[in-house]
């Protein structure tokens, strides 16, 4: 297990920077062995046992520190993110996220659901509110509270961010709490958009499985927020 880790370090650090996101362990990311959330430490010690390949570890935010958008998920999916190591990679959300992303401009290259597919994403960023994967997809109030720092510090370090996506209402409030807000400054709904100290935020339902499935969220509703996303930034370039 030892020999797997040491390995697995290296390599995510070269990861990071091939495909441009912050390396963990950076003062904006949690480190690999991170304990502030003993549930998610233990859950993710089960998964590097079973899984020795996998990432296992928190999934550093994805995209130029210097990006107008960020996009803010929920947590890493287990055999997604947890898996790769990139937001939103390895799982159906990714598929739709990557695809609209490429349509409106705010990536390049193809979308192949793993790190080294070439993907880059273009004047925008990704982080979840959660870095580590958490049981049934099911954070804790308390472990999303505990984990908001990491999302403040991305917020805080992107100095031409005037966009914000929010996936789902986790994701939402807990954006909302990291710019000092409460969630009643903009209350939850799929496509609300206010504007909040130097961005504008944009809700989504999350584009996950279920929320397809269901038909709670379409791709062109959620194509509709990006382009709302893609309009804004246009008028005010």
């Amino acid at each position: 297990m030892a020999k797997a880790t040491a390995v697995a370090a290296p390599r995510a650090r070269a990861l990071a920077k091939a495909r441009g996101s912050t390396p963990v362990g950076s003062p904006s990311e949690p480190g690999r062995d991170c304990p502030l959330c003993p549930r998610l430490a233990a859950f993710r010690a089960d998964w590097r046992a079973a899984e020795p390949s996998w990432h296992n570890a928190p999934v550093p935010a994805f995209g130029p520190q210097d990006a107008r958008l960020l996009i803010v998920g929920l947590a890493p999916g287990l055999r997604g993110a947890n898996r790769t190591g990139r937001p939103f990679t390895g799982d159906f959300a990714g598929d739709l996220l990557y695809a609209t992303l490429i349509e409106f401009g705010f990536a390049t290259g193809t979308y192949a659901a793993h790190p080294e597919d070439g993907l880059a994403l273009r004047d925008a960023r990704i982080v979840n509110a959660v870095r580590c994967v958490p049981p049934q997809n099911k954070p804790t109030p308390e472990e999303i509270r505990t984990c908001r720092p990491f999302l403040a510090a991305p917020l805080a370090a992107m100095p031409r961010l005037k966009a914000i996506v929010t996936l789902g209402k986790i994701a939402h409030d807990s954006t909302l709490a990291a710019l000092g807000e409460r969630a009643s400054r903009l209350k939850f709904g799929h496509g609300v958009s206010d504007t909040i100290g130097a961005a504008r935020v944009f809700a989504s339902y999350h584009c996950s499985r279920y929320n397809t499935n269901t038909r709670v969220l379409t791709p062109d509703m959620f194509r509709s927020v990006f382009a709302a996303v893609r309009d804004y930034l246009d008028a005010s370039a």
